[in-house]
């Protein structure tokens, strides 16, 4: 059974994850996998948790 982890910041809304969520099992039934054998896993990680360029991302202009 296939387990896709996402990990992204946080802020995206409810919708938004089930379209992400729809896309990826749509991709994974492309290949053969049944929507039933796959499981997505969305971490919604604060951007003050999320370092980048030795920063935290959310001191990072956008």
């Amino acid at each position: 059974m296939p387990i896709v982890i996402i990990e992204m910041w946080k802020g995206r809304t409810d919708e938004q994850k089930a379209k992400l969520i729809k896309g990826i099992t749509r991709a994974f039934e492309e290949i053969g996998v049944e929507a039933k054998h796959l499981s997505v896993i969305i971490h919604d990680i604060p951007k003050s948790n999320w370092g980048m360029n030795g920063e935290q991302a959310s001191k990072l202009s956008q």
